[in-house]
């Protein structure tokens, strides 16, 4: 009987383990799918001294969950992939949190970000303060649904221009009274809150060596044919002040005024110089922009998501983090390629992507299965072999049992 129960219990280890590549095999092409091995161990009833009773084998199974899988480039934005020992952090329709690997996120009816298994991504505000560690509290689903319209107010502008020191010097009726008489003249355009634009007039005006001045106004209160008389006086007036040595401006910058219907706008003036040449603006840049819609949204390595709109601004929205624990390998496997941390596995450790061995998060790919089909094919080989060895010792064993019941008296 023995014989019999040994060579079972080989049987049944070994369907145990062609089970499992069965599984593996069938997760071959499964998103973020983890290898499952089987383990063998020797059954003993009892030992004394050094006899012991042999009862066969038992057979267990563990995923390899802190393995890492190729990533795959896809076309979509929001298919995501780690690289390092991080996982997202899910949760399903209970609301129960879970680990994954299995990043292909796209957005259901509601805007939330789902992955194929049905699990919601969970992030934080961009705005918040960090992720607090081992905490899940602070996190709510993913949405991208709440886009909207876009528009930011300009608040900062730097331009650079030459002066030419060979100007005649204005000595009366500058722009900063009223006047009409300056030297140069140049625009630019701004947003105000609501993103309208608004041209801002700046006139440069000599009135003395190395001394200028610079007016700013909004050219909607331009006379008819535009320029004098404005109806309102200048935004901003300042006065610049130049080396006589190398041309470079001494004092003046910022020039600071505030758009109409719009924020406080600082002109970094510092890089404009005095030079015996024409008068020329080599570069003109201010922030803000004019309504736009979103038309794609974007995801870094360190999990910021951000919304990208039509008008070229870019607004981040939330921080996707990431979760670790010890042991990886010990987490409860649960359906769609989840795992749920436990007391074997240890308690999730989370913190932003890029930071610690959390590794960093690959928009537009996914990490693919770590099955190895040549790997799992020659195990099912040595299975099969295995088993049918097994199942001949079973065989022996009847018969002797048998030969054994018909023996006579």
């Amino acid at each position: 009987m023995s014989v019999m129960n040994t060579s079972l219990s080989g049987m049944l280890g070994n369907t145990n383990w062609l089970s499992t590549i069965a599984q593996n095999v069938a997760n071959a092409n499964t998103v973020g799918y983890k290898t499952v091995t089987t383990n063998f161990a020797a059954l003993v009833d009892s030992a004394v001294d050094i006899n012991a009773e042999y009862a066969g084998v038992r057979a267990t199974t563990t995923a390899l969950n802190g393995l890492q899988g190729q990533n795959m480039q896809s076309n979509v934005t929001t298919d995501l992939a780690v690289q390092g020992a991080g996982f997202f952090i899910v949760e399903d329709t209970t609301g129960n949190i879970l680990l994954t690997r299995n990043g292909s996120f796209v957005p259901d009816k509601s805007g939330n970000l789902i992955n194929s298994a049905g699990y919601y991504l969970l992030g934080a505000p961009y705005g918040q303060q960090g992720v607090s560690v081992n905490s899940l509290s602070s996190l709510g689903k993913v949405n991208v649904a709440n886009g909207g319209d876009s528009s930011i107010p300009s608040t900062t502008a730097t331009l650079v221009a030459n002066l030419p020191s060979t100007a005649n010097t204005v000595t009366s009726g500058t722009p900063a009274s009223g006047g009409s008489n300056f030297t140069a003249e140049t625009s630019v355009v701004a947003y105000d809150n609501l993103g309208t634009s608004h041209t801002l007039n700046i006139y440069f005006t000599k009135t003395g060596t190395g001394t200028w001045e610079a007016d700013v106004y909004d050219a909607s209160t331009a006379a008819v044919g535009g320029g004098f008389p404005y109806s309102s006086g200048p935004l901003a007036t300042q006065t610049l002040n130049f080396s006589g040595t190398d041309g470079k401006m001494t004092s003046g910058s910022p020039l600071t005024l505030t758009v109409p219907n719009g924020q406080t706008l600082t002109v970094d003036l510092s890089q404009t110089t005095q030079l015996a040449a024409n008068f020329g603006v080599s570069s003109a840049q201010i922030n803000g922009n004019s309504p736009g819609s979103i038309t794609d949204i974007s995801v870094g390595q360190d999990g910021t998501l951000s919304f990208i709109y039509n008008n070229g601004s870019v607004t981040p929205v939330f921080r996707i983090p990431l979760a670790k624990v010890a042991a990886p390998d010990n987490m409860k496997s649960v359906l769609g390629d989840a795992f749920q941390p436990n007391l074997n596995s240890g308690a999730p450790q989370v913190g932003l992507a890029g930071t610690g061995a959390l590794g960093v998060i690959d928009s537009s790919s996914l990490e693919q299965s770590t099955v190895d089909l040549a790997t799992e094919l020659t195990a099912m080989v040595q299975a099969q072999s295995s088993y049918e060895a097994n199942s001949k010792v079973f065989q022996a064993g009847a018969k002797i049992l048998d030969v054994l019941n018909n023996m006579q008296p």
